[in-house]
Parts: structure tokens; C-alpha cells; sequence
């Protein structure tokens, strides 16, 4: 079973195609960037051939996918002899609100919730509606399963999902704790205890997903109970250009004082703060330790920041749970940056953490356990796969 999966943002469409049939076998992937724009790029790499790049206008989304398609099906770059060859599309969905606790099959009801969710979530899901419609379009015979980035965590109880505003707003506008990267937490959580041959009902797990935007989730019994993003996600952690956690009070007082509207403070808080505003250098904590190594106090500053954020929502999720059994770093970050992970691991004794660090350093993109033997709190580097997630649950249910 070949399943194409679909990430559509609001200028740009990521896609791999995948065979299901025995293991996930990845065929090709890539991505469409700069939609909209006479600059636009398509990136293509097929399994065991050459990337292709084409640098043309790419005027809509529907033009982009189109392109992916018949590239697929090109006789002298493509995986596939034929359209016929797809068995099922998954998508991407940013936010499932309250409705869907689950992967589902697209169906007209379905869109119309997604598009419904385009209030709450306007940056990502008409992008994602998009591309459903679309690929309904181009491909009319085929399933498609739309998976969503807040699934996993509609276990959240109550307590945790409730602001401190008054209540009619929930119930009115469903202002409430979401959490988002639900599939990279569940996935590596299940992945995780499927290595180390636990039960995952019987644990008490910490994912970081440690990236440009990044989030932490508390996973007890199998299920998420807490998570650091929230309504959007642009809550929780110091990012590479999202805020994090802000004191509401001081967003006025910069918004009074800089007259600032709704548009300019949602940039502020999303696209001009994290790393990249604290460090006045960039988002790329790869740019920061350069810049932190050549004596750059602001680029050390903002690792310091980020790397200590990490360290509090760990233990305020040990509280949560009376304990840790296991810590997993992944994501971009916490796959790769060592330096990072040595810092968020030291000084954490009271959790029974302790990590070589000679092995640390050599661990980049490939799992493994870090912790000491002696340790009482296992660690963990395990590599993400959202797209597989994906092209999982969309096989699931397409049968």
C-alpha cells in the first residue's frame, strides 16, 4: 500500500510517499516552497536517485500538488508508473480542537470542523483544508485521513486544560490548553518502551520535543496529562521565535508603549521573540553556539534561557506524575544538539538523573539510552517520525 503524506502550510506543501506493504519503505519526498510568489521552489528525492530542484512561479497550492504528482509518475524521476499506484492520502492537521481525539477519514463533516477550526488556528488549518480539497480534486477516487497535531493530548484532565479567565470563555469560544507535536510525543513514547520491552500503561514518561518550536508533554499511563504548548503554540517554552511563556501584563505594557496592534503584537510574540529575539543573532541554535563560542553574551543568554525552561517544565512534570521513570529527547534539538542535552540533564540528582556524557557526545539522529547504569531515571535520544505516524494511522484506516 503506497501512502502519500501531505504537511500544507500557508505558502508551502512538505510530502513523502511511502510503501506500507511490509515495513514503511520511503519512496521519495520534498517540498514546495514560496506558493504564491514568482520565486517559487520544488524539491524532489527519490529513493536511490538524484534530487531534482525547479525554481519556477508556483501560483497556488493546486499547482504545487499537481506538480508532485506528475513528478512521481515521471518516467525518467518517478517512484510510481502510475496515479492508479496511490492507495490513500494522509494529511497533516494542525488543531483537531475538541473534536477529534483521533486520526478519522476525511468525509464532509470533517472538513467542515477543520474549516471551523481555522478561527482558533488561522496560520495552519485552511492551509491544511486546502490541501484535502485539493488532492480531493486531483485524486477523487482515493481515501484520505486527516491527522491532527492535537489528538493525544484531548486526555488532558480538566485541571490542566483550564485558564485562569473567566469560564464563559471556554465554554463560548473553547479557550482552553490544546497541546500540539501530539503524534512526535506519542510516537516516541511508543517507541521508547517498545525498545526498552516496557509496558507503556505502567510508566511515567517526559518527551521533549526540542526543535524550533518545541514542546514538552507529560505521558502517564500511555496518555498525555499535561503538555507545554497551549491554545496555540506559542505558549509554553522559549522557542526559535515564539515566546513561550510571557507574563500577559507585560505584552500590554510593550503593546501601550509601542502602539502596537492585534497583527504587530501576535509577530511580536511569534515570529520576533524566542532565542532569536533574546540573542539579536538568529533562531538557529547551531548559529547560537558559534556565536556563543566566539563570546556572544546575548547568544549565550538565550541557550541559557532556553536550555533552563527545559529543565522546569521536567520537574514541574515529575511533580505532576510523583515521579519519571523515563526522560526522551527529540525533535531537530534534541536529536542532535549534545551540549544541550548534557546542560538540561545536569544538576537534576533530586530525579535520579545522570547521563554519560562521553556517549552523549557521540549520539547524533539515532536512538539510544544516555543514562548511566547506576541511574534511577532512564534517558533516552529516540528519533521522530511524524510522517510515518501518519502514513500508519492513514493505512489503518483506509483498509
Amino acid at each position: 500500500m503506497n501512502v502519500l503524506v501531505l504537511n500544507c502550510g500557508s505558502s508551502s506543501i512538505k510530502y513523502q510517499l511511502l510503501n506500507m506493504d511490509a515495513e514503511a519503505v520511503l519512496l521519495a519526498k520534498g517540498i514546495v516552497e514560496k506558493i504564491g510568489l514568482t520565486n517559487g521552489s520544488f524539491t524532489y528525492k527519490p529513493e536511490g536517485k538524484e534530487k531534482l530542484v525547479i525554481e519556477q512561479p508556483i501560483a497556488n497550492h493546486s499547482v504545487g500538488m499537481d506538480l508532485i504528482l506528475k513528478t512521481l509518475i515521471d518516467p525518467k524521476h518517478g517512484v510510481l508508473k502510475s496515479l492508479n499506484e496511490i492507495n490513500a492520502v494522509g494529511h497533516r492537521v494542525a488543531h483537531g480542537g475538541e473534536y477529534f481525539s483521533e486520526s478519522v477519514r476525511v468525509t464532509e463533516e470533517t472538513k467542515a470542523k477543520i474549516k471551523a477550526l481555522g478561527e482558533i488556528a488561522p496560520l495552519h488549518n485552511p492551509a491544511n483544508l486546502t490541501g484535502i480539497e485539493t488532492m480531493e480534486k486531483l485524486l477523487p477516487a482515493v481515501p484520505q485521513v486527516a491527522v491532527f497535531d492535537t489528538s493525544f493530548h484531548q486526555t488532558l484532565p480538566k485541571k490542566a486544560f483550564v485558564y485562569g479567565i473567566p469560564y464563559e470563555y471556554y465554554q463560548k469560544y473553547a479557550v482552553r490548553r490544546y497541546g500540539f507535536h501530539g503524534t512526535s510525543h506519542k510516537f516516541v513514547a511508543e517507541k521508547a518502551c517498545r525498545l526498552l520491552g516496557w509496558n507503556i500503561t505502567e510508566k511515567k514518561i517526559i518527551t521533549c520535543h526540542l526543535g524550533n518550536g518545541a514542546s514538552i508533554t507529560a505521558i502517564k499511563g500511555g496518555k498525555s496529562i499535561d503538555t507545554s504548548m497551549g491554545f496555540t503554540p506559542v505558549a509554553g517554552l522559549v522557542m526559535g521565535t515564539r515566546a513561550g511563556d510571557l507574563d500577559l501584563g507585560a505584552l500590554l505594557y510593550i503593546c501601550e508603549k509601542e502602539g502596537l496592534n492585534l497583527k504587530q503584537a501576535n509577530t511580536l510574540v511569534n515570529k520576533q521573540s524566542g532565542v532569536q529575539g533574546i540573542s539579536g543573532v538568529s533562531s538557529d541554535f547551531r548559529e547560537l553556539t558559534f556565536a556563543m563560542e566566539a563570546g556572544n553574551e546575548r547568544a549565550a543568554l538565550a541557550l541559557d534561557v532556553f536550555i533552563y525552561n527545559v529543565k522546569k517544565y521536567i520537574g514541574a512534570y515529575a511533580a505532576a506524575m510523583n515521579g519519571v521513570d523515563l526522560i526522551i529527547f527529540t525533535g531537530g534539538i534534541g536529536e542532535n544538539d549534545q551540549p544541550v542535552r548534557q546542560a538540561v540533564c545536569a544538576d537534576m540528582d533530586y530525579l535520579g538523573v545522570k547521563i554519560n556524557n562521553e556517549l552523549n557526545a557521540t549520539i547524533k539522529s539515532k536512538d539510544a539510552i544516555l543514562n548511566t547504569e547506576d541511574a534511577k531515571t532512564k534517558v533516552m535520544v529516540i528519533t521522530t517520525d511524524e510522517e510515518l505516524v501518519i502514513a500508519m494511522d492513514t493505512m489503518k484506516l483506509s483498509k
